[in-house]
């Protein structure tokens, strides 16, 4: 379907184009080539890179594939199609060729041309006569193909045919993009396995009757089209201002990570034929496994029917689409002793738990789809604490069976769990520690109810997931997933219900989904403490899009779990109702790891109960005491040595974001020994009781935003930073207060175009502060 998508596009481009008035130029991109540039039949596996180039472009831009399988220089003449490009092209346009697959079959007259001559008089004349026809010619050197030896080293694949290209355009002045380097060196990144997925015959249900290391999946065509598309930006040729910019400074949809998507065999395997029965009587464990299983062994579909199906665990297998139509309802079991004690990862370290509800280990090409629904029977699971309940709530609660605690305050589903409540670090894996040494507390080891660890090309869609033991989705070392139109429901009080845990993840896309739990809605980890630094596998190369988050602790958050750092991460179009917090960044002393260039853009909240923005390097500890602060200023953090446990926050942009109703617009809270850095914040209308707070923090940039807060005593609280710019700051007229600077550290502290005349008061400066350290631009 996205191939198809980017198809319609370039479709609807090209006739939305056709209707431009005259006055309008539209500038023309044609590109010429051979198999590995075309255009493919959609109903085919193979791709060509020229069917993505489009998506890299403005509106102003229309790409023209006039590429064709098994066409050489020579050929490509001979035919008329060069012709047939001759006659469309326009001054200003630009044609991008790429040739040399062909041009050395020598077995076959019509298409080959030896390098050193013929190649090099056909690259010569395609560049002059674009030239003469007014266009910008741009030559490409063929795209690698994929040869390694047994070593896994790279092979010769096209001899001197790359030279040549480069020599040509040197002579001719006209850029060269050398695909074949950088095709190369996208191969040699993901190695001689990592590689296979760019190639379609390598993907799963393609049927291929030999491996093909030339001609693209839709996987690597677009990978391939991102390379060009960099490259041209790298050469700064003119078309490279036509490049489609994405809101922040510098960055460009090509940027954006292009992830690996599954594909299966058309066979379905209904879990009826294996002894299911929907009657939510029978447990159909077994019909579950043995579905998989055969399907597994084909690749195909597991197909879950429309009833009521109980069941224990699920353990997905490679190549299999668990499938739940919609009407379907999956059930598990509320018998805590269908789900036995396993080795697992728990809150970021090493941990015994009972088995996940649904779970996959080192796994490839997997996905669950379909409008079904899972439910993890969580109330069986759970503690409930009384101040999140009614009282009537609470005594039926206490009524149903379970135990209290010893102050009355938390009800616990059996002794078992109120005991692992009471034990120090219950579950945790201790040398000297194994499974045997938790079954006296396994009814508090709840699972995450969907557990996929180190899996790779995952997609998870349309589903909804609901009443979860503990963190409902949670990937831990997966590489290319997808989450698209996923459902969570968790109840608001349930403990660590959070909808989304992506922990230790490379490259992957959550789309269109909709959150409502018990704890955080959209969580980025890395594991924690030392743990997650000697793993050191940061989250990166994320898509966040198009989400909605209801009840939540936040609606998008990074750690604190975050030792192995996060990164490279885009989020845009979310909106969050009701989340204790709308953006939280948090972590700590002791956790080490590096976040930084977080991208969020276009994020609408309302009714948060906290801060709408929120960086935070002191979680889960007590609040910092005073440290010989002035009177009336927030409490100063004592520094402490640097060291691999120093957490880093750096590097965050944040655009477009509107908030109605929070008790503080943004919290910024860092270290003495480390603060937050470069962080700018741009087009915001926050609605709150207190405007900023801003502590030990340095490169902190607010431009075009309104902090409209009732507590304006004072609107802007800044204390030990540096280098903090406030550009363009709107704030409710008769504030009594609109910037407070404290500490001795604070320097470079700038107000700009501001109307400070709405206050009754501009600037307060602590006693520490030197005079020069506020800079005030008054409109």
């Amino acid at each position: 379907m996205k191939q198809l998508a980017y198809c319609l596009i370039a479709l609807l481009t090209s006739f939305t184009f056709a209707f431009r008035p005259a006055a309008e130029k539209q500038v023309q991109i044609f590109l010429v080539g051979d198999s590995t540039m075309s255009d493919k039949p959609l109903d085919k596996a193979e791709r060509g890179w020229g069917m993505y180039f489009q998506q890299y472009f403005d509106a102003g831009t229309v790409v023209r594939n006039h590429a064709v399988n098994g066409r050489s220089t020579r050929n490509f003449r001979t035919e008329g199609r060069w012709v047939k490009v001759l006659e469309q092209i326009k001054p200003g346009d630009w044609v991008f060729i790429q040739f040399g697959h062909n041009d050395q079959k020598k077995e076959d007259s019509s298409r080959y041309a030896a390098p050193q001559t013929d190649y090099r008089q056909n690259l010569t004349r395609y560049v002059q006569e674009a030239r003469a026809k007014g266009a910008n010619p741009v030559l490409l050197t063929p795209v690698g193909r994929r040869f390694f030896d047994e070593s896994g080293k790279r092979m010769d694949d096209h001899g001197e045919y790359p030279g040549v290209v480069k020599e040509v355009a040197k002579a001719q002045k006209v850029p060269v993009i050398d695909l074949h380097e950088t095709s190369w060196a996208l191969y040699s990144q993901l190695g001689a396995v990592g590689s296979q997925q760019l190639f379609w015959s390598y993907q799963n249900g393609a049927n291929a009757p030999k491996l093909d290391n030339t001609h693209f999946s839709a996987y690597g065509a677009e990978r391939v089209a991102q390379l060009v598309a960099q490259d041209v930006k790298k050469l700064n040729v003119g078309i490279a201002r036509h490049l489609r910019p994405l809101s922040f400074e510098g960055k460009y949809t090509f940027d954006l990570p292009v992830v690996l998507q599954p594909s299966f065999n058309k066979d379905t395997f209904n879990i009826v034929k294996y002894g299911a029965v929907a009657d939510g009587q029978k447990l159909n464990t077994e019909a579950f496994r043995k579905a998989i299983a055969a399907c597994s062994e084909k690749g195909g579909v597991v197909l879950v029917p429309r009833g009521l199906w109980l069941t224990g665990p699920i353990e997905l297998k490679n190549n299999v689409n668990l499938h739940v139509q919609r009407g379907a309802l999956v059930q598990f079991s509320n018998k805590l002793s269908d789900f036995k004690l396993i080795k697992t990862n728990w809150e970021g370290v090493d941990a015994v738990r009972n088995q996940s509800p649904i779970s996959g280990t080192d796994l490839e090409n997997i996905a669950i789809t379909g409008e079904g629904v899972f439910d993890g029977a969580g109330d069986s699971w759970r503690m409930v604490k009384k101040e999140k309940l009614s009282e009537g709530q609470w005594q039926k609660l206490v009524k149903s069976g379970g135990v209290v605690d010893a102050k009355g305050g938390v009800w616990y589903p059996s002794a078992q769990s109120l005991k692992g409540s009471t034990t120090e670090k219950p579950g945790i894996l201790q040398p000297g520690k194994d499974i045997a040494d938790f079954v006296d507390i396994k009814d508090f080891l709840r699972p995450n109810m969907l557990s996929l660890q180190r899996c790779k090309q995952i997609l998870l869609e349309g589903f909804t997931i609901q009443n979860s033991p503990a963190w409902t989705i949670h990937p831990l070392l997966c590489d290319n997933l997808t989450l698209r139109n996923v459902t969570v429901r968790n109840p608001w009080y349930g403990q660590n219900t959070d909808a989304l845990d992506l922990e230790s993840c490379r490259n992957g896309l959550v789309e269109n989904c909709t959150f409502d739990v018990g704890d955080d809605g959209i969580c980025i980890k890395s594991g924690r403490d030392e743990q997650g630094r000697k793993r050191g596998v940061p989250t990166e190369n994320f898509i966040i899009r198009d989400t909605k988050v209801y009840h939540a602790h936040g609606g998008f958050v990074i750690g604190s779990e975050m030792s192995g750092g996060a990164r490279n991460l885009y989020v845009n179009n979310c909106t969050f109702i009701g989340t204790d917090v709308g953006l939280r960044f948090k972590t700590a002393r002791g956790r080490g790891g590096v976040v930084e260039n977080i991208f969020v853009d276009g994020v609408d909240m309302t009714d948060i109960a906290g801060e709408a923005i929120l960086f935070d390097m002191y979680y889960a500890a007590k609040d910092p005491v005073q440290v010989n602060g002035d009177a009336f200023a927030i409490p100063e953090i004592k520094a402490e040595p640097l060291g691999e446990g120093t957490p880093q926050f750096r590097s965050f942009r944040i655009k477009n974001v509107t908030c109605k109703g929070a008790a503080t617009g943004i919290l910024v809270r860092g270290l003495p020994e480390m603060n937050v850095k470069d962080v700018e914040i741009e087009n915001a209308v926050l609605e709150s009781e207190k405007g900023l707070v801003c502590q030990e923090a340095s490169g902190i940039r607010l431009k075009n935003v309104a902090l409209f807060s009732t507590n304006t005593k004072p609107v802007l609280e800044v204390q030990n930073s540096q280098n903090i710019t406030l550009d363009n700051i709107r704030y409710a007229t008769g504030a009594d207060l609109l910037l407070r600077v404290t500490g001795d550290r604070s320097k470079a502290v700038k107000l700009v175009n501001t109307n400070t005349k709405g206050a009754k008061k501009d600037v307060e400066m602590g006693q520490r502060v030197a005079k020069k350290a506020v800079t005030v631009s008054r409109l």
